[in-house]
């Protein structure tokens, strides 16, 4: 059969998901009577919640007797690191647009690694339908874009179809036919050359992995040459060519629909599944045991921030999650590490604690939050930048993003300011259509850890921000964190409506009434900048003496919400997030407030 491998690359929200959705149904995947699930490949709860890609996942539909393999790739920055190897399996790629927000970071960075390695992409502008679509301008942002990366000529000749895939149909002009997504299809067989096969015998390079509780540790990728069997030997070489194992193929599955199926024969150019080699990775050769020199493979891009994952070890540990020691938590965190290859798991120095780094707070994030459905307790502490220093000058280099906003006019200036005061440059400013404008900045990464609810506060809402790993540049000096101090329990028991009442005019509370605390823990936030340790146990005194003033109800105004990634970004470098399966709790690292107070002598005098 002819194959063709496509990826569709697109910034996050702008209808990869849903368009994949749309070629499986009408490619006769599916039956007609057959229920299938809005966005069918995002599979578990956590991309179905936020409505977000995280895993790159592989599917494959036939039209016309050729097999279109299609990979569906992460749209978010914190992903990005999936996107990249991805393209080297692939021999064409569908960009697609927004109709109204134009091209994106994330879209700019995945098409600027597509057309260094010579793919000819398809665009396809998607949501024509929306009030607020630019079609037009935004077909030519887009070759603007192309050009300013560098396309060749074959690239920069590239198609354009416009369509919704909600509605389910592309078109090579914007009125239509508005059928079907067969325009698309075709101009995939047309445009998209098939797979390149190199002579020899088998070889294929991992471009994403993934663990399975029956078959191990699973691998995809593309085969390069030769054809593969269950049952037949192989050895992993790494990106230098040294040999990290040697054992058989267990399995070999190809994807058929949504479904991965055992196969008795996989081909050169086909994108298939192997199973039984525990120590394979992404960017190892896999291959025949006398094949010696390793494919070319993208280097892993190094993780930019790190949080400490310890032991639960509050007054009211393992009272809501069953998973609490050490052991299993550290467990976790291996297995992670072994099915994503852009976290970086190491033992701490800290007793019972292990160090995660990855590429952002959300991909940590995502992780904590996968860990507290799988009931574990764990408490983790804020994020941390990772700081390189330069062998050659000796001085410190930090991380630095590409950070663009979209902002209605009005909010630009408060924008402008509160990225300036995080040690961020403006490097472009220019309006967007419809009122709005786009600003991009330079920012170090540390700036931005727990900015985004701050913008929002800002402008009302109004403001989207996408951010990008744009690379290490010298330290900036030190940025500003939160500005306030926080309200401390001094007791443990359950909180009382009365005395919450009675300390709404020392900050917003974090608790509501019946919830429980415990000493050290942190149940507000202060007006003032310094710390403050308050009984919200004290009930009312009752006397016998009547009054003519009838008691008044206790009104008390809600508190601040906080979910996870606000917490993470809220805290300071002495206090702790306690995630358990039913809460999420701040608190400080030393409950003890002796202890706080010895600590905070012993920095004075040393003078940190």
């Amino acid at each position: 059969m002819k194959l063709r491998n496509v990826a569709i690359i697109a910034h996050v929200d702008h209808g990869k998901t849903t368009l994949v959705d749309r070629l499986l149904q009408q490619s006769g995947t599916f039956r007609e009577n057959q229920r299938v699930a809005e966005r069918a490949m995002d599979s578990n709860d956590l991309e179905r919640e936020r409505g977000i890609t995280i895993l790159a996942k592989a599917t494959s539909i036939v039209w016309k007797d050729t097999r279109i393999n299609i990979v569906d790739t992460p749209g978010h920055a914190d992903f990005g690191g999936e996107v990249e190897r991805i393209l080297n399996m692939v021999d064409g790629a569908i960009v697609l647009v927004d109709a109204a927000e134009g091209p994106l970071p994330q879209t700019k960075f995945v098409v600027s690694k597509a057309l260094k390695i010579g793919l000819r992409p398809i665009v396809a502008i998607n949501k024509v339908d929306r009030s607020d679509a630019r079609p037009d301008v935004v077909a030519s942002e887009v070759f603007d874009l192309f050009a300013a990366l560098d396309a060749s000529e074959e690239q920069l000749d590239f198609p354009v179809l416009y369509g919704s895939a909600k509605e389910g149909w592309m078109a090579p002009a914007l009125e239509g036919p508005k059928e079907s997504m067969e325009p698309l299809l075709d101009l995939v067989l047309k445009h998209v050359p098939e797979p390149t096969i190199e002579h020899g015998p088998f070889r294929m390079l991992g471009t994403i992995l993934e663990s399975n509780p029956y078959l191990g540790r699973i691998v995809t990728g593309r085969i390069t040459s030769g054809t593969l069997k269950p049952n037949q030997p192989a050895k992993v070489l790494d990106r230098h060519g040294k040999i990290v194992e040697t054992g058989r193929i267990s399995k070999v599955l190809a994807f058929r629909g949504l479904e991965r199926q055992p196969i008795d024969e996989a081909v050169a150019g086909d994108i298939v599944s192997v199973a039984g080699l525990p120590e394979a990775t992404v960017a190892h050769t896999i291959c025949s045991p006398e094949v010696t020199e390793p494919l070319p493979a993208q280097p892993i891009d190094p993780p930019t921030l790190s949080m400490t994952f310890r032991v639960n070890d509050s007054p009211l540990a393992g009272t809501e999650g069953d998973k609490v020691t050490g052991r299993m938590i550290r467990d976790r965190l291996l297995r992670e590490a072994e099915g994503n290859v852009a976290l970086k798991v190491t033992e701490s120095t800290e007793k019972d604690s292990m160090e995660v780094a990855g590429r952002g707070e959300l991909q940590l994030g995502i992780l904590i939050e996968t860990m507290r459905r799988e009931g574990y307790e764990l408490s983790v502490s804020r994020p941390r930048v990772l700081i390189q220093r330069d062998e050659a000058t000796g001085e410190m280099r930090e991380p630095i993003e590409e950070v663009v906003i979209d902002v209605d006019e009005e909010f630009s200036g408060v924008v402008v300011q509160k990225m300036s005061e995080r040690k961020s440059e403006l490097i472009e400013m220019r309006p967007s259509g419809g009122g709005r404008t786009r600003l991009v900045f330079y920012a170090p990464t540390r700036g931005l850890i727990g900015y985004q609810s701050e913008l929002l506060t800002d402008t009302r809402g109004t403001a989207v921000m996408n951010r990008l790993f744009h690379g290490y540049a010298p330290y900036k000096g030190e940025v500003q964190g939160r500005r306030t101090g926080v309200l401390i329990s001094t007791d443990a028991g359950e909180a009382v409506a009365y005395a919450l009442w009675n300390l709404e005019d020392r900050g917003p509370m974090m608790i509501e009434p019946g919830w429980k605390v415990y000493m050290g823990m942190i149940v507000g936030e202060h007006t003032r900048e310094n710390d403050l340790e308050v009984n919200v146990l004290k009930g009312k005194k009752l006397t016998n003496i009547r009054t003519t003033s009838k008691d008044e109800a206790v009104r008390l105004t809600p508190p601040i919400r906080m979910t996870l990634e606000k917490a993470l970004a809220y805290i300071q470098d002495d206090e702790l997030v306690e995630v358990t399966p039913k809460s999420i709790r701040l608190r400080k690292k030393l409950l003890d407030p002796n202890e706080r107070k010895k600590e905070e002598r012993r920095k004075v005098s040393e003078g940190v």
